[in-house]
C-alpha cells in the first residue's frame, strides 16, 4: 500500500470559459468538481496505475463532506483515511481560458487545525505507516500546524523503515530536507529558494548535501532533473505540452513513487514521471492525466545522464 498525506486537502473546482477578461462577467461553459490537494491528486494517479493507495490528512465541514463523498464514489480510487476536524476544508478554483489555453488558479488558505486534531492525526499516521510500502508528504501546511511538521513526519516514516517522499516548499521544505527524506520533488523555483542556486542540477546536488537522499526537480517544459546516489539525469518529453499544468507535478510524484515501489531503475522512474506530467497538462480536466497520451509518450521520453556531476 502507498500512503499519501494531504494536510491541507481541498475541494477542487474547474471552470471553463471562452475567454477570461479581468473585471468582466463570464459565462462558465463547464464545471468539474473533484477531491483535491496535492497528496489526493498523487493518490488518484497511483490508483489509476493499479496501486493500492490510502489518503490521509484532514477534512471538515460541508466542503470536507463533499470531498469524502467524491473519494468514496470513485471506482477503484484511493481509500479515505482522512481525519475529521472542526474547521471547513478549503476550496480551490481553476479558471481555464479556452481562447488561450491558460489557467488562473485561486486557492483558499485552509482551516485551522487544533492541537487535539494534530494528535489524532499522528495516531492515525502511525497506524497507517505500519502497512505502507512508501509514503508521500505533499502540499502546504494549514493554519495551526507548526512549520516543522513535515520534518517530524519524515523522521517518523524513517523510524518505521518506510521510504518517504516530500513535496512542499519554503521553510517546511528546508526543515523537511534536514530530516533526510528519501526523495524530495521541488520545482525549479522552490529548489532555487532552498539552495540559492539557479542552475537546476547544481541546486539539486546542493539539496542532496543538505540531507535529501535523492532530489528530483520539475523544470516545466524542460522536464525534470534528478540527482541521486546512483547518478544524475535529465528527462524530457519530445512533445511540447499545451494545456492546464495544474496537477502535473503531482502526477510526476505518482510516477516516482510507483517506480520506487516497483523497483524500477532511475531512468525508467524519470521517464514515467515526465510522461505522466505531460499527459496531465494535455488532459481536459485539471489534475487528471490522459491515459492514451501517457501510453503514447512513455517510450518517447529521453533520459540523458550527466556523467561525473
Amino acid at each position: 500500500m502507498i500512503l499519501t498525506v494531504t494536510l491541507n486537502a481541498a475541494l477542487d473546482l474547474t471552470y471553463r470559459t471562452r475567454s477570461l477578461v479581468p473585471g468582466a462577467t463570464h459565462r462558465v461553459g463547464a464545471v468539474v468538481e473533484r477531491a483535491g490537494g496535492k497528496g489526493v491528486n498523487v493518490a488518484r494517479v497511483l490508483a489509476a496505475l493499479g496501486h493500492e493507495t490510502v489518503v490521509t490528512g484532514f477534512a471538515g465541514g460541508r466542503t470536507g463532506d463533499t470531498l469524502r463523498e467524491l473519494l468514496s464514489g470513485a471506482a477503484n480510487g484511493p481509500r479515505d483515511a482522512l481525519v475529521p476536524i472542526a474547521g471547513t476544508t478549503r476550496r480551490t478554483v481553476a479558471v481555464v481560458d479556452d481562447a488561450t489555453g491558460g489557467t488562473t488558479q485561486l486557492n483558499e488558505t485552509g482551516p485551522a487545525v487544533s492541537p487535539g486534531e494534530w494528535a489524532a492525526f499522528l495516531d492515525a499516521y502511525a497506524g497507517l505507516l505500519g502497512r505502507a510500502g512508501a509514503v508521500a508528504l505533499c502540499g502546504s501546511l494549514p493554519p495551526g500546524i507548526q512549520v516543522g511538521a513535515y520534518a517530524d513526519l519524515v523522521r517518523r516514516a524513517r523510524a518505521a523503515g518506510v521510504p518517504v517522499l516530500l513535496d512542499t516548499s519554503g521553510e517546511p521544505l528546508r526543515r523537511g530536507v534536514a530530516a533526510r527524506p528519501d526523495l524530495v520533488k521541488p520545482n525549479a523555483e522552490e529548489l532555487a529558494h532552498l539552495t540559492g542556486a539557479r542552475e537546476p542540477l547544481r541546486a539539486a546536488l546542493d539539496a542532496r548535501r543538505r540531507g535529501a537522499h535523492a532530489v528530483i526537480a520539475s523544470l516545466g517544459r524542460d522536464g525534470i532533473v534528478a540527482a541521486t546516489p546512483e547518478g544524475t539525469w535529465q528527462a524530457a518529453s519530445p512533445k511540447a505540452a499545451k494545456g492546464n499544468a495544474s496537477g502535473a507535478g503531482d502526477s510526476a510524484v505518482a510516477g516516482l513513487l510507483s517506480g520506487l515501489v516497483e523497483g524500477l531503475p532511475w531512468p525508467a522512474r524519470l521517464a514515467r514521471a515526465v510522461a505522466l506530467a505531460t499527459a496531465t497538462v494535455m488532459a481536459p480536466t485539471a489534475g487528471e492525466f490522459d491515459a492514451a497520451t501517457y501510453e503514447e509518450l512513455l517510450p518517447l521520453i529521453t533520459v540523458t545522464e550527466h556523467p561525473g556531476a
